[in-house]
Protein backbone atom coordinates (compact mmCIF):
# COMPACT_ATOMS: atom_id res chain seq x y z
CA UNK A 1 0.00 0.00 0.00
CA UNK A 2 1.17 3.04 -1.19
CA UNK A 3 2.22 5.92 1.70
CA UNK A 4 0.17 8.55 0.49
CA UNK A 5 -3.39 8.24 1.81
CA UNK A 6 -4.76 10.90 0.11
CA UNK A 7 -3.01 13.84 -1.52
CA UNK A 8 -4.34 17.32 -0.52
CA UNK A 9 -5.68 18.09 -3.54
CA UNK A 10 -7.95 15.09 -3.41
CA UNK A 11 -9.00 16.03 0.04
CA UNK A 12 -9.70 19.54 -0.84
CA UNK A 13 -11.78 18.99 -4.01
CA UNK A 14 -14.01 15.72 -2.13
CA UNK A 15 -14.86 18.21 0.75
CA UNK A 16 -15.32 21.55 -1.17
CA UNK A 17 -12.94 22.74 1.24
CA UNK A 18 -11.06 26.29 1.06
CA UNK A 19 -7.19 25.97 1.29
CA UNK A 20 -5.10 28.17 4.05
CA UNK A 21 -1.56 28.06 4.37
CA UNK A 22 1.41 26.36 3.10
CA UNK A 23 -0.38 22.99 3.16
CA UNK A 24 1.92 19.68 1.94
CA UNK A 25 1.36 17.40 -1.45
CA UNK A 26 -0.19 14.99 0.25
CA UNK A 27 -1.16 13.21 4.07
CA UNK A 28 -0.42 9.42 5.96
CA UNK A 29 -3.37 9.45 7.66
CA UNK A 30 -6.25 10.73 9.64
CA UNK A 31 -6.89 11.81 13.30
CA UNK A 32 -9.43 13.01 15.09
CA UNK A 33 -6.81 13.31 18.52
CA UNK A 34 -4.71 15.77 19.15
CA UNK A 35 -3.00 13.72 21.47
CA UNK A 36 -2.41 10.50 19.73
CA UNK A 37 -1.72 12.14 16.24
CA UNK A 38 1.43 11.32 14.03
CA UNK A 39 3.44 13.95 11.55
CA UNK A 40 2.44 13.80 8.20
CA UNK A 41 -1.70 13.07 9.32
CA UNK A 42 -4.36 15.48 8.90
CA UNK A 43 -6.90 16.41 11.97
CA UNK A 44 -10.29 16.56 11.80
CA UNK A 45 -11.51 19.20 14.33
CA UNK A 46 -14.68 16.89 14.83
CA UNK A 47 -17.54 18.64 17.94
CA UNK A 48 -18.11 15.57 20.12
CA UNK A 49 -20.29 15.43 23.22
CA UNK A 50 -18.24 16.78 25.62
CA UNK A 51 -15.40 18.58 23.10
CA UNK A 52 -15.42 20.19 20.61
CA UNK A 53 -12.28 19.30 18.40
CA UNK A 54 -11.48 23.27 17.47
CA UNK A 55 -10.48 23.44 20.79
CA UNK A 56 -7.32 21.41 20.00
CA UNK A 57 -6.47 22.41 16.64
CA UNK A 58 -3.21 23.89 17.77
CA UNK A 59 -1.86 21.32 19.33
CA UNK A 60 -2.17 18.95 16.57
CA UNK A 61 -0.42 21.51 14.40
CA UNK A 62 2.40 21.51 16.87
CA UNK A 63 2.92 17.82 17.28
CA UNK A 64 2.71 17.67 13.47
CA UNK A 65 -0.21 17.43 11.28
CA UNK A 66 0.15 18.23 8.04
CA UNK A 67 -2.83 20.23 8.75
CA UNK A 68 -6.22 20.96 9.93
CA UNK A 69 -9.83 20.47 8.91
CA UNK A 70 -11.76 23.32 10.31
CA UNK A 71 -15.28 24.83 10.02
CA UNK A 72 -15.79 28.28 8.58
CA UNK A 73 -16.81 29.78 11.69
CA UNK A 74 -14.20 29.01 13.82
CA UNK A 75 -11.65 29.87 11.18
CA UNK A 76 -10.48 33.16 12.90
CA UNK A 77 -9.92 31.32 16.03
CA UNK A 78 -6.92 30.25 14.01
CA UNK A 79 -3.16 32.39 12.53
CA UNK A 80 -3.53 33.83 9.18
CA UNK A 81 -0.95 31.26 7.88
CA UNK A 82 -1.99 28.14 10.00
CA UNK A 83 -2.36 25.13 8.00
CA UNK A 84 -6.22 24.63 7.36
CA UNK A 85 -8.84 22.90 5.14
CA UNK A 86 -11.84 25.10 5.52
CA UNK A 87 -15.30 23.63 5.15
CA UNK A 88 -18.94 24.34 6.76
CA UNK A 89 -19.03 21.56 8.75
CA UNK A 90 -15.95 19.27 9.89
CA UNK A 91 -18.25 16.04 10.04
CA UNK A 92 -20.12 16.67 6.79
CA UNK A 93 -16.75 16.86 5.19
CA UNK A 94 -15.73 14.13 7.02
CA UNK A 95 -18.33 11.82 5.28
CA UNK A 96 -17.84 13.78 1.83
CA UNK A 97 -14.07 12.02 2.27
CA UNK A 98 -15.64 9.08 3.63
CA UNK A 99 -17.99 8.47 0.30
CA UNK A 100 -15.11 9.39 -2.32
CA UNK A 101 -13.09 6.77 -0.56
CA UNK A 102 -15.74 4.59 -1.02
CA UNK A 103 -15.93 5.55 -4.66
CA UNK A 104 -12.56 4.78 -5.61
CA UNK A 105 -12.48 1.64 -3.38
CA UNK A 106 -11.61 -2.00 -5.28
CA UNK A 107 -11.17 -4.28 -2.36
CA UNK A 108 -14.44 -6.88 -1.43
CA UNK A 109 -16.37 -5.11 1.03
CA UNK A 110 -17.72 -6.77 4.26
CA UNK A 111 -20.52 -4.74 6.58
CA UNK A 112 -20.68 -6.67 9.99
CA UNK A 113 -23.93 -5.60 12.74
CA UNK A 114 -25.51 -7.61 14.96
CA UNK A 115 -26.97 -7.29 19.06
CA UNK A 116 -23.69 -9.38 20.27
CA UNK A 117 -20.50 -10.13 18.75
CA UNK A 118 -20.25 -7.86 15.69
CA UNK A 119 -16.37 -6.46 17.07
CA UNK A 120 -15.17 -9.56 18.34
CA UNK A 121 -16.44 -10.88 14.78
CA UNK A 122 -14.95 -8.05 12.82
CA UNK A 123 -11.78 -8.80 14.82
CA UNK A 124 -11.73 -12.10 13.91
CA UNK A 125 -12.54 -11.52 10.68
CA UNK A 126 -9.84 -8.93 10.01
CA UNK A 127 -7.40 -11.48 11.54
CA UNK A 128 -8.01 -13.76 8.58
CA UNK A 129 -8.44 -11.82 5.88
CA UNK A 130 -5.23 -9.56 6.68
CA UNK A 131 -3.11 -12.75 6.64
CA UNK A 132 -4.35 -13.53 3.03
CA UNK A 133 -4.02 -10.17 1.97
CA UNK A 134 -3.87 -6.17 2.58
CA UNK A 135 -6.57 -5.59 4.54
CA UNK A 136 -8.02 -2.36 5.92
CA UNK A 137 -10.94 -2.49 9.10
CA UNK A 138 -12.82 -0.26 11.71
CA UNK A 139 -10.42 0.77 14.95
CA UNK A 140 -12.12 -0.81 17.75
CA UNK A 141 -15.72 0.46 17.88
CA UNK A 142 -15.27 3.00 15.51
CA UNK A 143 -19.34 1.59 14.21
CA UNK A 144 -21.29 5.25 14.28
CA UNK A 145 -22.10 8.63 12.78
CA UNK A 146 -18.76 9.95 13.18
CA UNK A 147 -16.77 5.77 13.18
CA UNK A 148 -17.89 4.72 10.00
CA UNK A 149 -17.06 7.31 7.62
CA UNK A 150 -13.60 7.87 9.27
CA UNK A 151 -12.80 4.27 9.00
CA UNK A 152 -14.07 4.73 4.88
CA UNK A 153 -11.65 7.89 4.68
CA UNK A 154 -8.67 5.92 6.54
CA UNK A 155 -9.30 3.20 4.28
CA UNK A 156 -6.12 3.18 0.89
CA UNK A 157 -7.24 2.50 -2.32
CA UNK A 158 -5.18 -0.59 -2.98
CA UNK A 159 -6.28 -2.95 -0.08
CA UNK A 160 -8.11 -6.34 -1.04
CA UNK A 161 -10.84 -6.65 1.88
CA UNK A 162 -12.26 -4.16 3.82
CA UNK A 163 -14.16 -4.49 6.62
CA UNK A 164 -16.96 -2.03 8.32
CA UNK A 165 -18.99 -2.35 11.72
CA UNK A 166 -22.55 -0.65 12.26
CA UNK A 167 -23.70 0.09 15.19
CA UNK A 168 -26.59 1.49 16.75
CA UNK A 169 -29.26 1.82 19.25
CA UNK A 170 -32.10 3.24 17.59
CA UNK A 171 -33.91 2.54 14.65
CA UNK A 172 -33.27 4.74 11.42
CA UNK A 173 -29.05 4.69 12.54
CA UNK A 174 -28.03 2.19 10.28
CA UNK A 175 -29.42 2.60 6.98
CA UNK A 176 -27.13 5.64 6.41
CA UNK A 177 -24.21 4.43 7.50
CA UNK A 178 -24.29 1.45 5.36
CA UNK A 179 -25.50 3.41 2.34
CA UNK A 180 -21.75 4.88 2.79
CA UNK A 181 -20.29 1.60 3.17
CA UNK A 182 -22.25 -0.16 0.51
CA UNK A 183 -21.09 -3.70 1.09
CA UNK A 184 -20.92 -6.51 -1.07
CA UNK A 185 -21.70 -8.67 2.07
CA UNK A 186 -23.92 -8.04 4.95
CA UNK A 187 -23.31 -10.00 8.36
CA UNK A 188 -25.68 -9.89 11.49
CA UNK A 189 -24.48 -11.72 14.17
CA UNK A 190 -27.72 -12.49 16.01
CA UNK A 191 -30.76 -9.96 17.27
CA UNK A 192 -31.65 -10.16 20.92
CA UNK A 193 -33.09 -7.77 23.70
CA UNK A 194 -30.43 -5.19 23.71
CA UNK A 195 -31.35 -1.36 23.73
CA UNK A 196 -34.80 -2.07 24.69
CA UNK A 197 -35.65 1.15 25.86
CA UNK A 198 -35.84 2.46 22.47
CA UNK A 199 -37.81 -0.51 20.81
CA UNK A 200 -41.41 -1.79 21.37
CA UNK A 201 -39.41 -5.87 21.58
CA UNK A 202 -37.35 -7.63 19.62
CA UNK A 203 -38.67 -7.84 16.17
CA UNK A 204 -38.87 -3.82 15.96
CA UNK A 205 -34.74 -4.48 16.86
CA UNK A 206 -34.91 -6.91 13.82
CA UNK A 207 -36.21 -4.45 11.49
CA UNK A 208 -33.62 -1.79 13.46
CA UNK A 209 -30.52 -4.06 12.15
CA UNK A 210 -32.13 -5.45 8.41
CA UNK A 211 -30.91 -1.67 7.40
CA UNK A 212 -27.85 -2.99 6.99
CA UNK A 213 -29.26 -4.52 3.64
CA UNK A 214 -30.74 -1.11 2.09
CA UNK A 215 -26.68 -0.25 1.04
CA UNK A 216 -26.11 -3.72 -0.13
CA UNK A 217 -24.43 -3.60 -3.76
CA UNK A 218 -26.48 -5.43 -6.75
CA UNK A 219 -25.63 -9.06 -6.66
CA UNK A 220 -24.35 -9.13 -2.86
CA UNK A 221 -24.53 -11.56 0.35
CA UNK A 222 -26.96 -11.43 3.34
CA UNK A 223 -24.78 -13.45 5.96
CA UNK A 224 -27.67 -14.44 8.74
CA UNK A 225 -27.54 -16.69 12.20
CA UNK A 226 -30.13 -19.25 11.08
CA UNK A 227 -30.29 -20.34 15.11
CA UNK A 228 -31.84 -17.23 16.12
CA UNK A 229 -35.53 -16.73 16.10
CA UNK A 230 -35.37 -13.92 14.13
CA UNK A 231 -33.61 -15.41 11.24
CA UNK A 232 -37.29 -16.08 9.00
CA UNK A 233 -37.78 -11.56 9.70
CA UNK A 234 -34.60 -10.51 8.90
CA UNK A 235 -34.41 -13.47 5.59
CA UNK A 236 -37.60 -11.83 4.39
CA UNK A 237 -36.40 -8.42 5.12
CA UNK A 238 -33.43 -9.32 2.76
CA UNK A 239 -34.84 -10.62 0.25
CA UNK A 240 -37.17 -7.52 0.39
CA UNK A 241 -34.19 -5.00 -0.47
CA UNK A 242 -33.21 -6.71 -3.30
CA UNK A 243 -30.42 -9.13 -1.49
CA UNK A 244 -31.61 -12.75 -3.16
CA UNK A 245 -28.43 -14.39 -2.04
CA UNK A 246 -28.79 -15.67 1.97
CA UNK A 247 -26.30 -17.59 3.29
CA UNK A 248 -26.74 -18.64 7.00
CA UNK A 249 -24.82 -20.01 9.81
CA UNK A 250 -25.34 -21.99 12.82
CA UNK A 251 -26.39 -25.80 13.93
CA UNK A 252 -29.65 -25.90 12.17
CA UNK A 253 -29.25 -28.71 9.51
CA UNK A 254 -30.27 -26.25 6.57
CA UNK A 255 -27.08 -23.64 7.61
CA UNK A 256 -24.68 -23.27 4.64
CA UNK A 257 -21.93 -23.12 7.40
CA UNK A 258 -22.97 -25.95 9.69
CA UNK A 259 -21.84 -26.70 13.01
CA UNK A 260 -20.79 -30.36 13.38
CA UNK A 261 -19.12 -31.03 16.40
CA UNK A 262 -17.55 -28.61 19.33
CA UNK A 263 -16.11 -29.34 22.37
CA UNK A 264 -15.53 -26.27 24.34
CA UNK A 265 -12.16 -25.44 26.57
CA UNK A 266 -11.57 -22.94 28.94
CA UNK A 267 -9.81 -20.52 26.60
CA UNK A 268 -10.98 -21.99 23.06
CA UNK A 269 -13.00 -24.07 21.03
CA UNK A 270 -12.34 -26.55 18.44
CA UNK A 271 -14.98 -26.99 16.00
CA UNK A 272 -16.18 -29.46 13.67
CA UNK A 273 -18.13 -27.85 10.72
CA UNK A 274 -19.25 -27.74 7.07
CA UNK A 275 -18.82 -24.12 5.54
CA UNK A 276 -20.22 -24.30 1.76
CA UNK A 277 -19.79 -27.14 1.76
CA UNK A 278 -16.47 -28.07 2.70
CA UNK A 279 -15.68 -29.72 5.84
CA UNK A 280 -13.37 -28.19 8.17
CA UNK A 281 -12.35 -28.95 11.87
CA UNK A 282 -10.03 -25.89 13.43
CA UNK A 283 -9.45 -24.67 16.76
CA UNK A 284 -10.67 -20.99 17.30
CA UNK A 285 -8.72 -19.24 20.23
CA UNK A 286 -11.62 -17.68 22.27
CA UNK A 287 -14.12 -19.61 24.43
CA UNK A 288 -17.37 -19.92 24.49
CA UNK A 289 -20.03 -21.68 22.18
CA UNK A 290 -21.34 -18.03 21.30
CA UNK A 291 -17.88 -17.32 20.15
CA UNK A 292 -17.41 -20.09 17.50
CA UNK A 293 -20.91 -19.98 16.37
CA UNK A 294 -19.47 -16.76 15.23
CA UNK A 295 -16.03 -18.37 13.77
CA UNK A 296 -18.87 -19.75 11.04
CA UNK A 297 -19.97 -16.80 10.04
CA UNK A 298 -16.13 -15.36 9.75
CA UNK A 299 -15.65 -18.82 7.52
CA UNK A 300 -18.34 -18.00 5.46
CA UNK A 301 -17.69 -14.27 4.61
CA UNK A 302 -14.05 -15.09 4.32
CA UNK A 303 -14.82 -17.75 1.50
CA UNK A 304 -17.28 -15.73 0.06
CA UNK A 305 -14.34 -13.10 -0.24
CA UNK A 306 -12.21 -14.98 -1.96
CA UNK A 307 -10.04 -15.93 0.43
CA UNK A 308 -8.62 -19.54 1.23
CA UNK A 309 -11.09 -21.56 3.51
CA UNK A 310 -8.04 -23.60 4.79
CA UNK A 311 -5.90 -20.65 5.50
CA UNK A 312 -8.40 -18.82 7.11
CA UNK A 313 -9.65 -21.63 9.35
CA UNK A 314 -6.14 -21.96 10.21
CA UNK A 315 -5.71 -18.64 11.16
CA UNK A 316 -8.51 -18.65 14.00
CA UNK A 317 -6.39 -20.18 16.44
CA UNK A 318 -4.05 -16.78 16.27
CA UNK A 319 -8.14 -14.94 17.32
CA UNK A 320 -7.31 -13.64 21.06
CA UNK A 321 -9.95 -11.09 22.97
CA UNK A 322 -9.76 -7.82 22.65
CA UNK A 323 -9.53 -5.22 25.62
CA UNK A 324 -12.61 -6.12 27.89
CA UNK A 325 -14.27 -8.68 25.92
CA UNK A 326 -13.12 -11.19 27.63
CA UNK A 327 -9.07 -10.67 27.76
CA UNK A 328 -7.92 -13.16 30.62
CA UNK A 329 -5.65 -11.53 33.98
CA UNK A 330 -3.76 -14.21 36.14
CA UNK A 331 -3.31 -12.21 39.27
CA UNK A 332 -0.15 -13.50 42.17
CA UNK A 333 -1.70 -14.11 45.64
CA UNK A 334 -0.32 -15.63 48.71
CA UNK A 335 -0.76 -19.51 47.80
CA UNK A 336 -1.25 -19.44 44.30
CA UNK A 337 -3.01 -17.32 41.16
CA UNK A 338 -6.27 -16.51 40.32
CA UNK A 339 -7.81 -15.82 37.23
CA UNK A 340 -9.58 -12.73 35.98
CA UNK A 341 -12.02 -12.66 32.49
CA UNK A 342 -12.54 -8.94 32.12
CA UNK A 343 -15.40 -8.65 30.14
CA UNK A 344 -15.78 -5.11 30.93
CA UNK A 345 -16.48 -2.98 27.67
CA UNK A 346 -20.08 -3.50 27.53
CA UNK A 347 -23.11 -5.94 28.54
CA UNK A 348 -26.68 -7.03 27.69
CA UNK A 349 -28.76 -10.32 28.88
CA UNK A 350 -27.54 -12.66 25.82
CA UNK A 351 -23.51 -11.67 26.64
CA UNK A 352 -23.81 -11.58 30.40
CA UNK A 353 -25.11 -15.30 30.10
CA UNK A 354 -22.41 -16.09 27.34
CA UNK A 355 -20.12 -15.20 29.96
CA UNK A 356 -21.66 -17.02 32.51
CA UNK A 357 -21.01 -19.93 29.97
CA UNK A 358 -17.85 -18.86 29.72
CA UNK A 359 -17.04 -18.70 33.69
CA UNK A 360 -18.99 -21.87 34.47
CA UNK A 361 -15.68 -23.66 32.38
CA UNK A 362 -13.06 -21.49 33.83
CA UNK A 363 -10.53 -24.12 35.58
CA UNK A 364 -10.21 -23.50 39.55
CA UNK A 365 -7.87 -24.88 41.38
CA UNK A 366 -7.54 -25.89 45.04
CA UNK A 367 -10.17 -23.98 47.37
CA UNK A 368 -10.96 -21.55 44.25
CA UNK A 369 -14.69 -20.38 43.58
CA UNK A 370 -15.81 -19.26 40.43
CA UNK A 371 -17.30 -15.95 40.42
CA UNK A 372 -19.43 -13.20 38.82
CA UNK A 373 -18.88 -9.33 39.70
CA UNK A 374 -21.89 -8.11 37.82
CA UNK A 375 -23.10 -4.51 37.02
CA UNK A 376 -26.20 -3.04 35.56
CA UNK A 377 -27.27 -3.87 32.08
CA UNK A 378 -28.38 -0.44 30.61
CA UNK A 379 -31.04 0.45 27.79
CA UNK A 380 -33.61 -2.49 28.36
CA UNK A 381 -36.41 -0.13 29.39
CA UNK A 382 -39.54 -1.42 31.26
CA UNK A 383 -37.89 -5.51 31.28
CA UNK A 384 -34.48 -4.17 33.25
CA UNK A 385 -36.06 -5.72 36.20
CA UNK A 386 -37.20 -9.16 34.81
CA UNK A 387 -34.03 -9.41 32.88
CA UNK A 388 -31.68 -8.83 35.14
CA UNK A 389 -33.25 -10.95 37.76
CA UNK A 390 -33.14 -14.00 34.99
CA UNK A 391 -29.48 -14.09 34.93
CA UNK A 392 -30.03 -16.15 37.86
CA UNK A 393 -30.64 -18.93 35.40
CA UNK A 394 -27.21 -18.66 34.21
CA UNK A 395 -25.67 -18.27 37.14
CA UNK A 396 -27.27 -21.79 38.43
CA UNK A 397 -26.61 -23.62 35.57
CA UNK A 398 -22.88 -22.75 35.26
CA UNK A 399 -22.37 -23.49 38.95
CA UNK A 400 -21.24 -19.88 40.03
CA UNK A 401 -20.07 -19.66 43.27
CA UNK A 402 -20.50 -16.25 44.79
CA UNK A 403 -21.85 -13.70 42.90
CA UNK A 404 -21.15 -9.88 43.53
CA UNK A 405 -23.62 -6.96 42.30
CA UNK A 406 -23.85 -2.90 41.50
CA UNK A 407 -26.29 -0.63 40.74
CA UNK A 408 -29.78 -0.46 40.97
CA UNK A 409 -31.25 -3.13 38.07
CA UNK A 410 -28.66 -5.36 39.65
CA UNK A 411 -30.13 -5.07 42.71
CA UNK A 412 -33.12 -7.59 40.86
CA UNK A 413 -30.58 -10.54 40.73
CA UNK A 414 -29.38 -9.71 44.60
CA UNK A 415 -32.45 -9.98 45.95
CA UNK A 416 -33.15 -13.61 43.37
CA UNK A 417 -29.64 -15.32 44.92
CA UNK A 418 -29.74 -17.94 47.23
CA UNK A 419 -27.82 -16.49 50.57
CA UNK A 420 -25.13 -18.83 49.91
CA UNK A 421 -24.27 -17.67 46.64
CA UNK A 422 -24.44 -13.66 47.85
CA UNK A 423 -20.91 -12.14 47.72
CA UNK A 424 -21.85 -8.81 48.19
CA UNK A 425 -23.68 -5.47 46.69
CA UNK A 426 -23.16 -2.17 46.38
CA UNK A 427 -25.05 0.88 44.93
CA UNK A 428 -22.30 1.62 42.03
CA UNK A 429 -19.27 -0.43 40.91
CA UNK A 430 -16.90 2.15 42.99
CA UNK A 431 -18.67 0.43 46.29
CA UNK A 432 -17.86 -2.87 45.29
CA UNK A 433 -14.28 -2.46 44.65
CA UNK A 434 -12.73 -3.31 48.37
CA UNK A 435 -15.61 -6.64 48.89
CA UNK A 436 -14.44 -8.01 45.85
CA UNK A 437 -10.60 -7.30 46.36
CA UNK A 438 -10.73 -8.93 49.95
CA UNK A 439 -12.47 -11.70 49.00
CA UNK A 440 -10.36 -13.19 45.81
CA UNK A 441 -8.02 -16.32 46.95
CA UNK A 442 -5.74 -18.74 45.27
CA UNK A 443 -7.54 -20.79 42.74
CA UNK A 444 -10.45 -18.45 41.67
CA UNK A 445 -11.50 -17.56 38.74
CA UNK A 446 -13.69 -13.91 38.76
CA UNK A 447 -15.80 -12.80 35.95
CA UNK A 448 -16.11 -8.99 36.33
CA UNK A 449 -19.05 -7.91 33.28
CA UNK A 450 -21.60 -4.68 32.99
CA UNK A 451 -22.48 -1.97 30.57
CA UNK A 452 -20.03 0.68 29.80
CA UNK A 453 -21.95 2.96 32.02
CA UNK A 454 -21.96 0.80 34.71
CA UNK A 455 -18.02 1.64 34.76
CA UNK A 456 -16.80 -1.69 35.48
CA UNK A 457 -13.41 -1.53 34.61
CA UNK A 458 -12.00 0.58 37.90
CA UNK A 459 -12.66 -3.14 39.71
CA UNK A 460 -10.14 -5.23 37.26
CA UNK A 461 -7.83 -2.44 37.64
CA UNK A 462 -8.48 -3.02 41.51
CA UNK A 463 -7.30 -6.18 41.64
CA UNK A 464 -4.87 -5.93 39.23
CA UNK A 465 -2.94 -3.11 41.62
CA UNK A 466 -3.65 -5.15 44.39
CA UNK A 467 -2.01 -8.46 43.05
CA UNK A 468 0.25 -8.32 40.11
CA UNK A 469 -1.45 -9.91 36.88
CA UNK A 470 -0.06 -11.53 33.47
CA UNK A 471 -1.88 -12.02 30.46
CA UNK A 472 -2.90 -15.63 30.46
CA UNK A 473 -2.75 -17.32 27.20
CA UNK A 474 -4.19 -20.40 27.48
CA UNK A 475 -2.31 -23.44 25.09
CA UNK A 476 -3.32 -25.93 26.81
CA UNK A 477 -5.92 -27.27 24.45
CA UNK A 478 -2.96 -27.43 21.53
Amino acid sequence: MSECLWTTAAITEAMRATVQGDLPAGITGISIDSRTIRPGEVYFAIKGDVHDGHAFVDAALKNGAAFAVVEAAQREKFAADARLLVVDDVLAGLVDLGLAARARLGARVVAITGSVGKTSTKEALLRVLSAQGPTHASVASFNNHWGVPLTLARCPADVRFAIFEIGMNHAGEIEPLVKMVRPHYAVITTVEPVHLEFFSGIEAIADAKAEIFLGVEPDGVAVLNRDNDQFARLEKSAKKAGVSHIVSFGSDAEADARLIDISLHPTCSAVHANILGQDITYKFGMPGRHMAMNSLAVLAAASLMGADLAHAALTLSQVVPAEGRGVRLMLEIAGGEALVIDETFNANPASTSAALNVLGTAAIGGQGRRIAVLGDMLELGLRGAELHAGLLEAVTANAIDLVFCCGPLMRNLWDALPSDKRGGYAGDAKGLESQVVSTIRAGDAILVKGSKGSKMGPIVTALTKRFPSNAARDDAAE
